[in-house]
């Protein structure tokens, strides 16, 4: 394409940025915002195509990280954080177990469990023979006073630059900014890469040429019905059309390309015997947790950030003798040889209904029913607090399998997962991790290599703790995977990001193709 075809073809985005800034300038998506009055896409569509031209080239690069209070961030500056009331209560109030402050103070039992926690360790607090919360120093400990030194800078919502704080503040504010999944937390943990750029030699000729041909990118781009009513058109000024770009393709019309990937992965499992389970997707913590031997009050339960069902909030009950077994085995092991979790079972908590976080849920509510020897899968949608990004999804499939049998060992749960990342997935590298899931052991993450974003983590899998499996009536070994079967299809129809799988692009789902 000539010098000339190429001006004529700059979008009036491109004419404006190249007409503002001379050789000399530096120019970033924050000053083309504030010179020219473009929003963050238009500014990023510019620098996009320009470069693309080689008018702009890229100046420096520089990588920063920082923190975004969330709006739990801004409500805990205002009202307090989780350590401050619960210590501000028992100071108050007296001793009070933990669901009484919890139920006083309108926190979640979790929630409290976790705090207290934080606040024994620290010597802050401490718990009585009567399983009471007492006052210890009472004094809030030096994490608790950063904290809200954090709480109370960035409110408002400024920017906490990371390398800007101590170490002191970076080690507490670990502890309270996530990166994925931060409505949960406090702060949000942002990577950014602050680019500037400057004009090519190409791009200062280009912007000689614009000037010497009138070209201001205020050029009329469409030709509409109201301009040949009122003959606007004839004063009008039009930005050249390119005759020569092809036409759209006719592409005939096919299925879904996912919706055909989940249907070969379910017709392989039948073929090699499986049955397929399914269920709904409102649970209770019973069977999402509690029945995996995920305590009640334990960090293990931040595994899951889940959504709560506002109403109704609780089942009507949880089926015995299921619900005695697994409250006993949370409390002194039962009769499976374990210690337990040794704390009061909450079967109120048990009851609350929430949106399901894992797969692993409906394996859980088959082994009561199931046969052994047996083989179960499913392909459920689950839903977590998380934030989106290329390889994470806040609602979400996973394909959840179990295999009972007296001779199931873990090379059998090896040969299932490679066959699952190298058939299924179509992965060439593949490695496994040894894992901590709290209803396996041993345990293992499963992780493939992608062309494009590298290594990531398919899934988790194991075999299932005697503490799940024989409460729910099951004596022998039970194999058990839940895998991301988003993460799988991504491999396997060539995309490098999972929003891209329920894509409205029309256009990308007709060309795509799996392996």
């Amino acid at each position: 394409m000539s010098a000339n075809d190429i001006l004529k073809s700059l979008h009036p985005l491109e004419v404006k940025v190249l007409l503002r800034y001379g050789s000399n300038d530096l120019i970033d998506t924050a000053r083309i915002q504030e010179d020219l009055r473009f929003n963050l896409g238009q500014c990023n569509q510019a620098v996009s195509w320009l470069t693309a031209k080689e008018f702009l080239v890229e100046h420096e690069r520089v990588h920063r990280t920082v923190y975004e209070i969330t709006p739990l961030g801004e409500e805990f500056a205002q009202n307090g954080t989780p350590d401050e009331r619960i210590l501000a209560f028992v100071q108050e109030h007296g001793s009070a177990t933990l669901p009484e402050i919890a139920s006083a103070l309108g926190l979640e039992n979790r929630d409290v469990g976790s705090a207290f926690g934080s606040l024994s360790k620290e010597g802050v607090l401490a718990m009585d023979a009567e399983k009471r919360v007492t006052v210890a120093s009472g004094t809030p400990s030096e994490r608790m006073r950063e904290v809200r030194g954090l709480l109370d800078e960035a409110r408002g919502g400024k920017e906490l630059a990371a390398d800007r704080l101590s170490a002191v503040q970076n080690e507490a504010m670990a502890g309270i900014s996530k990166k994925r999944g931060s409505a949960g937390s406090p702060f949000r943990l942002v990577e950014r890469d602050e680019v500037t750029y400057r004009l090519t030699d190409a791009g200062i000729d280009a912007q000689e040429s614009l000037k010497t041909a009138g070209v201001t990118g205020e050029e009329v781009g469409a030709l509409t019905s109201r301009m040949l009513k009122d003959g606007s058109w004839r004063g009008a000024q039009f930005r050249a059309y390119n005759i020569n770009i092809p036409p759209s393709r006719l592409v005939p019309g096919r299925r879904n390309p996912y919706c055909e990937y989940l249907d070969r992965v379910k017709d392989k499992l039948v073929s090699l015997g499986f049955e397929e389970f399914d269920g709904p997707i409102v649970e209770t913590e019973f069977w999402n947790s509690d029945a995996l031997f995920m305590p009640q009050f334990h960090s293990a339960r931040d595994i899951h950030d889940v959504y709560y069902v506002k109403e109704p909030a609780h089942a009507r009950e949880i089926e015995e003798p299921y619900l005695s077994q697994v409250a006993a085995t949370h409390e002194d092991g039962w009769k499976t040889g374990s210690a337990g979790w040794n704390y009061g079972f909450d079967r109120d908590f048990t009851r609350r209904l929430i949106l399901r976080s894992q797969g692993t849920v409906m394996s859980a509510k088959t082994l009561p029913k199931a046969s052994i020897p047996g083989k179960y899968f499913g392909t459920l949608r689950c839903f977590r607090y998380d934030q989106v990004d290329a390889t994470h999804l806040s609602d979400f499939y996973q394909t959840e399998g179990i295999v009972l049998g007296e001779s199931v060992n873990l090379r059998t749960l090896l040969g299932f997962l490679q066959m699952f990342a190298e058939e299924l997935a179509g992965a060439t590298e593949v490695k496994y991790v040894p894992g901590y899931f709290p209803f396996t052991e041993p345990s293992v993450e499963v992780h493939i290599k992608h062309p494009v974003l590298g290594w990531f983590e398919l899934g988790g899998s194991g075999i299932f703790r005697p503490e799940v499996t024989e409460p729910l009536g099951i004596k022998v070994p039970v194999l058990a995977w839940g895998l991301g079967i988003d993460r799988m299809a991504l491999m396997n129809l060539g995309l490098d990001d999972l929003r891209e799988l329920f894509s409205t692009n029309i256009e990308n789902v007709r060309l795509r193709r799996g392996n």
